[in-house]
């Protein structure tokens, strides 16, 4: 098992290229608050998403759509506070980039100012001109295929995408697209993993999967979901490397008991007062009686 890796230096689009480059893996994790992004970068990973799924996991929607700049620029900022070393993206929301593309550099840039090293957007072909324009802005672009979750009720729900032959071909063809339009890197979501393997092979500029196998440059999974945070059954390209649900349930459950049975706090988790300050309070209690 690997130590905790604080004191290493930040992490920036050529060092992550450098590493892919020579053969690594980059592991990226989302986070939503300044606890979420202290536990991931302390554990090293290479890259911290504030991803619009904080919508889901955090904020209790259904979808991300309802996600609004204001939200996302609430997380991110709480996660910014922290000085990751990790290389930092911020998801761009439904309807931020979609308008105009004045908006979309406003938002962008707005991400950036906020302690984001990048942004990702949703979308193939028909997001060219944006990403154009935010990487004439400056901007670093993080391009995202397959299952777009913005594209929830386009696409008739969470299923896994690009199986048929033309949705393949059209899959790689914007993926290379969006390279040429200066993403830097593409995340592939609930791919087949052949598919994503063969993406990876064509494109120079690195890949991210999540549900897109182990054919990626890199792997990307959600905070709450690698640590079994959440109830219910999770998607089948999820591994759970604790059950945080269930130990979260049994230790409030133990501490709830505790409390109902007198056995929390006792004289640990207890402040005394000072002999002086006891003596003083007991003469005037004496004094008061007295009266």
């Amino acid at each position: 098992m690997s130590s905790p890796t604080n004191s290493r230096t930040q992490l920036t689009i050529p060092k992550l290229l450098e590493k892919v480059q020579a053969g690594g893996k980059l592991a990226m994790l989302t986070a939503y608050d300044a606890v979420h992004a202290r536990l991931a970068d302390a554990a090293g990973v290479d890259m911290i998403l504030v991803g619009d799924s904080v919508g889901n996991v955090c904020l209790g929607f259904d979808s991300t759509l309802p996600v609004s700049m204001a939200m996302m620029n609430h997380h991110l900022e709480a996660v910014a506070r922290t000085r990751p070393k990790a290389f930092l993206v911020a998801d761009l929301p439904y309807l931020s980039y979609h308008l105009s593309l004045e908006e979309a550099i406003r938002n962008a840039g707005g991400f950036l100012q906020r302690g984001a090293q990048a942004v990702k957007l949703e979308g193939g072909a028909k997001r060219l001109p944006v990403v154009r324009a935010l990487v004439d802005a400056e901007i670093p672009v993080i391009g995202h295929l397959g299952l777009t979750p913005q594209s929830v009720h386009a696409m008739g729900g969470y299923t896994v995408q690009a199986r048929a032959a033309n949705e393949a071909i059209q899959l790689l063809e914007d993926a290379l697209r969006l390279q040429e339009a200066g993403c830097f890197m593409i995340l592939m979501e609930g791919v087949p993993a052949e598919l994503a393997a063969r993406v990876t092979q064509e494109l120079e500029v690195p890949t991210i999967g999540i549900g897109a196998g182990p054919g990626c440059d890199g792997q990307v999974l959600v905070f709450h979901d690698l640590l079994g945070l959440l109830p219910g059954k999770s998607a089948k390209f999820v591994r759970k490397y604790m059950t945080g649900y269930e130990d979260s349930v049994s230790a409030i459950a133990r501490w709830a008991e505790d409390v109902r049975g007198g056995l929390f706090p006792d004289a640990r988790e207890s402040y005394t007062l000072p002999e002086p300050a006891r003596k003083r309070l007991d003469e005037w209690r004496s004094g008061e009686a007295r009266n």
